[in-house]
């Protein structure tokens, strides 16, 4: 198969509304079909795909996201109504950014095969791991960060050599369509390629015969991702999220911690798969907590309506969901503290959404069951650390925890006795950024990994193959079985 170059193509296709790149009419469910075969044939002509060919496929993309950088950004900010630019430099562009160099840094040396300890029964035989491309991978992407959570699972699956295919979310029109010509112009379909399309779309790419399925989003859509694949035992990994809970030790520093929950909480507005779902502080500490908070809040948002550091929420849907939660908390008579420095009304029509902290809510609501995805945060006092462990390990694996504290072995307790997919401590977010680390959810949360090295190992096939030798005995425990047997069977025993 021949590599085609923006340069080779010249010409960049049209954007039209219907998703189509060119005047031939094409239903979204054929042409997801036909890109699908397209790049399974393509596979099978060039199953593993040359370092060259690799590094050129990561680079037109640094290319592509450095040249269109503006774009993205007014696109998604378009998509939410309203999303600081800042902020999609931050958590999208220079995520992705990080993500292609380190790739390209690492990759001849995450390529090679590598040597393995070979048993002292089967020397002077060696083993040895082979990576292999998996072949064509899908990607189901979600609208809060569509730049970040599109190409970052594609990052890792062309560094390990495979055809992508991903189906951004119908939420982020703008964005999607800007993404489905971009990578169309850089991009031989057979290569990478992007489909879009509404829920009709989505389900049908999830009962494609991928060779590798990922999936990011809820829970809920998760399980049905997951069994619509398992028709096709087509391994997924999912990334999901669910009810990250901080925990303030009795040795925090409050004032300090309220700054950095601040952040981690209000970035795009809550919509972040690891954003802190609810606090658990030290009894009687709820009020002081809330006002460290509303002052970290107020400092960093002074306004919100007509704020471009705040984000908007993504949808009207999602903005009266969130509506609901705190009309409930307020119905059940929680407290709830509105964090509105400039006393702003809030209708939805800018879909802006104020920071509220709802203060030891009932664990019924629907906010203490459900992810909340929004600058909503409940505060919920608890007795001792032991019961604050209880607390996380009654419910979902989250995917993520904060810790904040001085005390270090009340932060190694929570270490070791609870379960998450990944941990901050003093801090929020940060541990998704770590690209030498794996980043991924645990039980409900998710299951499987990427980022960095860990993302080329689930896209590829890490083969075992041992190359035995001659000058070996295996041949002696060959039938018929007689007394050399059962001297080598001896032998074996000991050093085995």
């Amino acid at each position: 198969m021949l590599m085609r170059t923006a340069a080779e193509q010249k010409v960049t296709p049209p954007l039209v509304t219907s998703g189509r790149l060119d005047s031939t009419p094409e239903k979204p469910l054929d042409r997801l079909n036909r890109l699908f075969q397209a790049q399974l044939t393509a596979y099978q002509q060039e199953p593993d795909t040359p370092f060259m060919i690799r590094c050129s496929r990561l680079d037109r993309l640094l290319k592509l996201i450095e040249t269109h950088e503006a774009d993205f950004i007014a696109a998604i900010n378009a998509d939410f109504q309203s999303r600081a630019p800042q902020e999609t430099r931050l958590a999208e562009l220079l995520v992705v950014r990080g993500s292609l160099l380190h790739a390209r840094r690492h990759l001849k040396k995450w390529m090679r095969v590598r040597s393995i300890r070979t048993g002292l029964q089967f020397l002077p035989g060696v083993n040895r791991l082979m990576p292999q491309p998996l072949g064509v991978v899908g990607i189901l992407s979600p609208w809060n960060y569509p730049l970040q959570l599109s190409l970052g699972p594609a990052i890792a699956a062309l560094a390990a050599g495979n055809r992508v295919l991903i189906k951004p979310s119908e939420l982020t029109p703008r964005f999607s369509e800007l993404l489905e010509r971009l990578v169309h112009s850089s991009f031989a379909s057979d290569e990478m390629a992007v489909v879009n399309g509404g829920p009709d779309v989505g389900a049908a790419f999830s009962r494609l015969p991928f060779h590798h399925l990922f999936f990011t989003g809820s829970t809920a859509v998760g399980r049905i991702v997951g069994q619509a694949a398992a028709a096709n035992l087509t391994p997924v990994t999912l990334e999901l999220g669910g009810k990250s809970p901080v925990i303030i030790d009795s040795s925090a520093d409050q004032a300090k911690a309220a700054h950095r929950i601040a952040f981690g909480k209000l970035l795009n507005a809550g919509q972040t798969c690891v954003a802190p779902d609810y606090l658990l502080v030290p009894t009687g500490t709820a009020e002081q907590m809330a006002s460290h908070l509303v002052r970290a809040m107020s400092k960093m948002y002074p306004s919100l309506n007509g704020n471009r550091d705040y984000s908007a929420i993504a949808t009207e849907r999602h903005w009266q969901r969130l509506r609901s939660l705190v009309d409930e908390a307020v119905s059940a008579g929680a407290r709830v503290i509105e964090v509105n420095p400039a006393n702003e009304r809030f209708d939805g029509t800018t879909r802006k959404f104020p920071p509220t902290l709802v203060l030891n809510p009932s664990l019924d609501l629907k906010l203490m069951q459900e992810e909340i995805f929004g600058p909503i945060l409940p505060i919920l006092e608890v007795d001792s650390l032991d019961q604050a462990i209880q607390f996380v390990n009654e419910r979902e694996r989250p995917l993520a925890l904060y810790w904040f504290g001085t005390d270090t072995a009340s932060r190694n307790r929570v270490l070791h006795e609870t379960i998450s997919g990944g941990v901050t401590i003093n801090d929020c977010l940060w541990h998704l950024a770590q690209e030498e680390q794996p980043f991924g959810g645990v039980g409900h949360s998710g299951h499987g990994v990427y980022h960095g090295e860990w993302g080329f190992r689930t896209f590829s096939q890490e083969k075992p193959v041992f190359y035995p030798s001659d000058l070996s005995a295996t041949w002696l425990l060959h039938p018929p079985y007689g007394k050399v047997f059962n001297v080598l069977h001896a032998i074996l025993k000991k050093i085995v």
